[in-house]
């Protein structure tokens, strides 16, 4: 298995655990959550202090709509897009890694960078751009949300395994 496969399973099977853990744990987001709604309004009212452009909701739509022209790059914690959702397809690379990872990242495509509220989207998408990626811009997925945006895919943790049932004889 090449190292980015490998990387993206063991995302996947971390994302999936942290599901199944925090299965407890309310799905946030949309117009509809009072506290989504006050989570974006003060991430929106805090200064933008980054050269990376805020996507608005109508055009990360617009980059959606070409799959093959953008990469979104998530930049959460599994948890995080389990918990606020992410958008249908995204490539996953921890903030913290993002450096570690830049190596796996194409350099001739066009990158929106993807957080819960845009703030470290906007960084990153700063240092991208300072090593030498085209970033279109960031956002947010509850901002994109909150601002009607129908995108965010929600994953649901299945429910928790019963003690003994991968045991059990079939019928």
């Amino acid at each position: 298995m090449t190292a980015p496969r490998l990387l993206l399973a063991a995302l996947l099977a971390g994302a999936f655990a942290i599901a199944a853990s925090a299965s407890a744990q309310q799905i946030a987001g949309g117009a509809s959550d009072p506290a989504a709604v006050k989570r974006v309004q003060e991430s929106l009212d805090a200064p933008w202090k980054f050269k990376t452009r805020r996507l608005s909701r109508a055009e990360v739509d617009a980059f959606l709509a070409k799959p093959g022209s953008v990469v979104f790059v998530d930049l959460r914690r599994p948890d995080e897009f389990i918990r606020f959702g992410s958008f249908p397809v995204f490539v996953s690379v921890q903030n913290q890694d993002l450096e570690k990872q830049l190596a796996w990242l194409p350099r001739d495509a066009t990158i929106v960078t993807v957080s819960n509220h845009s703030q470290r989207a906007g960084a990153a998408g700063d240092l991208l751009t300072a090593k030498g990626f085209h970033v279109a811009g960031a956002t947010g997925t509850e901002e994109y949300e909150v601002a009607g945006g129908a995108a965010v895919a929600h994953v649901q943790a299945p429910p928790p395994r019963v003690a003994g049932a991968a045991s059990a004889p079939k019928s």
